[in-house]
């Protein structure tokens, strides 16, 4: 029986160092750093690691700059105005939102108050209490009480339940004062996921943000999480959603390539098949997504998204030119999945941009001949 058991680690083994070998022979090995043969990211023009910026998957500068004030003078006027000149059904509110919850969330985790001073992001209480009608105040709130309840309780306690019926009352209050505003039944959407609404009650909410924004590639993606396996659905259940957003997709639409989304939440904790990122679905949604990436306008807010997460799966694909062609893009910012998976989001980017720039020279690339 002992036998047994060191022929089937062996037979593990050789999974795992097998594709190390594979790679060693196809031309990428590791050097020390500074050594003639290392391949340096900063040739290309990419960012220093300790310079990625890791708040935004891709470039706002009005949202930077807006945010700076905010957070220097503690006062939200210019977090309000800033919303209120953004499309209310736009993907680039939503991420602004997204972004003001954020600062106020990390703000009160690093300052949570005491007895002789203010705990952090006391501008948003200030917000909802001297402006209760402004509808871009009330979507921060929610979706602050949202990522509160993400980042400091568990899934299932009570303490967790407490603050998603939160979030749930304060979604409520948004959407009663901006009618047409998809938003609050965005953010809804991860407080059903928390709340482990029954999939009839998923789909109601869902008709809400359909009726509002059909094509929103945010929406799309929040409701995926839903329908994964891992939280109220299941492979079959989040890879048909994917596909039929896919399907339906207008012309120029980021939704084609939702099934990378998909496939990227249902991989296997521990990869066993040779060739797996060869494979036939992974290849389609691959295609789908550079597909959806061509025929994008360059400036969709979703965009700096598909494309990290096409590096990731490009790498892993040893697809190293279309990596880097991706990479040309988003370096710069790494506020994106599936590095904000990561404790480092930064390290991990940079780990995979290393690993696209040494397989792109090792068939023969340089700076030289890189096309965007």
């Amino acid at each position: 029986m002992e036998i047994l058991w060191v022929l089937i680690a062996l037979v593990m083994m050789s999974f795992v160092i097998g594709p190390m070998v594979m790679r060693r022979r196809a031309g990428i090995q590791q050097v020390a750093p500074g050594d003639p043969d290392a391949a340096d990211p900063a040739n290309y023009g990419f960012v220093q690691q300790e310079e990625l910026d890791i708040r935004m998957p891709g470039p706002d500068q009005d949202l930077l700059d807006v945010l700076d004030v905010v957070q220097g003078t503690q006062n939200y006027r210019a977090a309000s105005q800033l919303l209120a000149g953004t499309d209310a059904d736009g993907e680039r509110r939503w991420q602004r939102v997204q972004a003001f919850a954020g600062a106020a969330a990390l703000e009160l985790q690093q300052r949570p108050g005491g007895v002789s001073d203010a705990p952090g992001g006391q501008w948003l209480r200030v917000w909802r209490a001297e402006a209760p009608k402004d509808a871009g105040g009330a979507a921060v709130h929610a979706e602050f009480l949202v990522q509160q309840a993400w980042r400091t309780s568990t899934p299932g306690t009570d303490d967790f339940r407490i603050i998603m019926e939160e979030a749930k009352a304060a979604c409520g209050d948004a959407a009663l004062l901006a009618p047409g505003d998809p938003i609050p039944y965005i953010i809804e959407l991860s407080v059903a996921r928390g709340l482990a609404y029954s999939q009839p009650e998923f789909e109601k909410l869902w008709l809400k943000i359909l009726d509002r924004a059909p094509t929103h590639m945010g929406a799309h993606l929040a409701a995926l999480h839903y329908w994964c396996e891992k939280w109220h659905g299941s492979r079959e259940l989040a890879y048909a959603f994917a596909e039929s957003a896919a399907a339906r997709a207008p012309q120029g639409s980021l939704l084609a390539a939702m099934p990378l989304f998909a496939v990227f939440e249902h991989l296997p904790e521990v990869n066993l098949v040779s060739g797996f990122y060869q494979s036939e679905v992974v290849t389609k949604a691959i295609h789908g997504a550079l597909f959806a990436v061509h025929a994008a306008r360059p400036d969709d807010p979703m965009l700096a998204h598909v494309r990290h997460l096409l590096v990731w799966f490009l790498v892993r694909s040893e697809r190293w030119a279309e990596a880097m062609s991706q990479l040309v893009h988003v370096d710069g910012h790494v506020g994106a999945l599936p590095w904000t998976l990561t404790a480092d989001p930064a390290a991990d980017y940079a780990i995979f941009r290393a690993l696209a720039v040494a397989g792109y020279e090792a068939n023969g690339g340089s700076p030289a001949t890189l096309r965007a």
